[in-house]
């Protein structure tokens, strides 16, 4: 018979993992290049072996379609490992920037590890958004406690088979179990937290940083809007929201929130959204539910079905959609017109396949509404006229931005990725992933007398 560990049982188990790597850390810290690119490459072919299995543990949480589950949860994590390995050599050099002061001395830049880091992940990619950054840590020579979410609990148990298996739990050891874990574990003097989720829990995660005055990373969300210009491609971009609202059913930190059309350009919207969906998703008029992830738990869902109520009750129109099937936990893509600001649904982050539209007569009015609001993690901006798009980007800030198109600033990893504000702080991807879990330090080299 097998006992279920105590509060008290796990509090101590990540004091004790906590302590080893503390001491550990100077010597993961000090390790060569070479050194760091094997851990990595270990990492790299276990996923690989373990394919099968990451891609029933994320099905089995979230009922996600195989085929994004192999993208976002494998394949972008291989990629993400590989692209470390490949560059770690030139991240790690020294920057040289020359003395101002005296032309034989030497003034460098060095990037050191932070320490010992805490990575928090979210259910929405509950590997891709775990693993990614843990690589980079690991590339940076940190040693790393990770969390992933309790409402993902065979993707956490596939992860932490995986971290046992690559590396001793002095460098890295992942943590499984309820919030009341994640508390514990952010009560420790961390030298780096890197957490990523929503806007109200990133305000929890900073002020348990503030107490030990450890650096964080926060990959928040927010509201992201799309701007269609006059003149833009309406049917490309329906085709375009209706592919970016399905992916993992809307549950996409960068996912467009909300649009912004002409009044002349609305019907054309609607039409190519629902055409695009049909294609999609529906069978002889049944929804595909292999198609398309599920609403991640009751809790969201009823969440999501409360934000669509609101806003019907308050005028708006169901212009596409409008389904919700509660035994499945399936949102139906859903496209909402005649919406305004006093909804709901434009005030809290949807994080589902629900897409609410306003119409404008003059760009400036999409615009001053964006500034009015907090800065989004993204922003969508379609347009043919260059001139629009920089007075769009003059007028407004984000996290990033796509023009003509949806999620490539995030796919492009020579591009930060991150928010700003109370869509997060900080970067990563690619050499920010390694900068975010470096320290840039300061080294000047007087020249030695004979």
């Amino acid at each position: 018979m097998t006992t279920q560990p105590t509060a008290a049982d796990l509090a101590a188990d990540i004091k004790r993992v906590f302590a080893a790597q503390q001491e550990h850390q100077w010597e993961v810290k000090a390790s060569s290049a070479e050194t760091r690119k094997a851990k990595l490459t270990k990492l790299k072919d276990v996923i690989g072996a373990r394919t099968d299995d990451i891609i029933a543990a994320v099905r089995e949480d979230t009922r996600k379609p195989e085929g994004e589950i192999r993208v976002t949860e494998v394949l972008n994590i291989l990629g993400n490992i590989q692209r470390n390995i490949e560059s770690l050599d030139d991240w790690m050099k020294p920057t040289e920037v020359g003395s101002s002061s005296n032309p034989d001395d030497k003034a460098e830049i060095v990037y050191e590890a932070r320490g010992v880091c805490l990575i928090l992940g979210p259910w929405n990619f509950p590997l891709g958004l775990t693993f990614g950054p843990l690589a980079a840590a690991v590339a940076a020579g940190n040693v790393c406690m990770v969390k992933l979410t309790d409402l993902c609990p065979a993707t956490a148990k596939i992860a932490k088979a995986i971290v046992e298996e690559v590396f001793d739990e002095n460098e890295a050891a992942v943590f499984e179990g309820d919030v009341s874990v994640a508390e514990a574990l952010l009560d420790l003097p961390f030298n780096h937290i890197f957490f990523t989720g929503s806007t109200k829990v990133g305000k929890i995660v900073m002020t348990a940083a503030a107490k030990n005055l450890a650096s964080v990373t926060l990959e928040l969300g927010g509201k992201s809007p799309v701007i269609v210009d006059e003149g833009a491609d309406v049917a490309a971009i329906g085709a375009a929201l209706a592919g970016a609202k399905q992916f993992n059913g809307g549950q996409a930190c960068i996912c467009p929130d909300y649009v912004f059309v002409k009044e002349s350009q609305k019907d054309a919207l609607v039409e190519a959204f629902a055409s695009n969906v049909e294609t999609n998703l529906y069978e002889q008029g049944e929804i595909k539910h292999e198609a398309i992830a599920q609403v991640v738990n009751e809790t969201n869902f009823k969440r999501v079905k409360g934000l669509f109520d609101d806003a019907v009750a308050k005028g708006a129109t169901v212009a596409v959609g409008g389904t919700f099937e509660e035994d499945t936990l399936t949102v139906h893509p859903t496209m909402l017109t005649d919406v305004t600001p006093q909804m709901t649904i434009l005030q809290e982050e949807i994080f589902a396949p629900l897409l609410p539209v306003m119409t404008y007569d003059d760009i400036d009015q999409a615009i001053g509404y964006i500034e009015a609001r907090d800065k989004p993690l993204a922003l969508y901006v379609f347009s043919p006229n260059d001139e629009t798009v920089e007075k769009v980007l003059q007028r407004t800030s984000s996290g990033g931005v796509t023009v003509n198109g949806v999620f490539s600033h995030y796919l492009e990893n020579n591009l930060p990725f991150g928010g700003v504000n109370a869509s997060g702080t900080g970067s990563y991807h690619g050499y920010f992933g390694f900068k975010a879990f470096s320290h840039e330090r300061a080294v000047y080299r007087h020249t030695a007398e004979a």
